[in-house]
């Protein structure tokens, strides 16, 4: 089911420069805008995508210095 949507105090300018990209497309300009408004809407925000990628980060058990300690103590000790 759709619903109409409005957008109020366009600038003359920028409703014809959007017109004439809808032309170029042989679209309506109706037709032209609800594509973009989907292509927007199918974008992950950047708040989004952040999101999922703290959920997916690995937590670390230890600091990088303690891993680099670690590593140089047992270099060390082999030689």
């Amino acid at each position: 089911m759709s619903s109409p949507l409005q957008i109020r105090n366009v600038p003359a300018e920028t409703r014809r420069a959007l017109k004439a990209r809808a032309a170029a497309r042989g679209e309506s300009l109706n037709s032209y805008l609800l594509d973009l408004v989907q292509r927007e809407v199918a974008r992950p925000s950047v708040a989004e995508v952040l999101d999922r990628a703290a959920r997916r980060a690995e937590r670390a058990t230890a600091s990088a210095l303690d891993v680099i300690t670690a590593e140089r103590a047992e270099r060390d000790a082999r030689r």
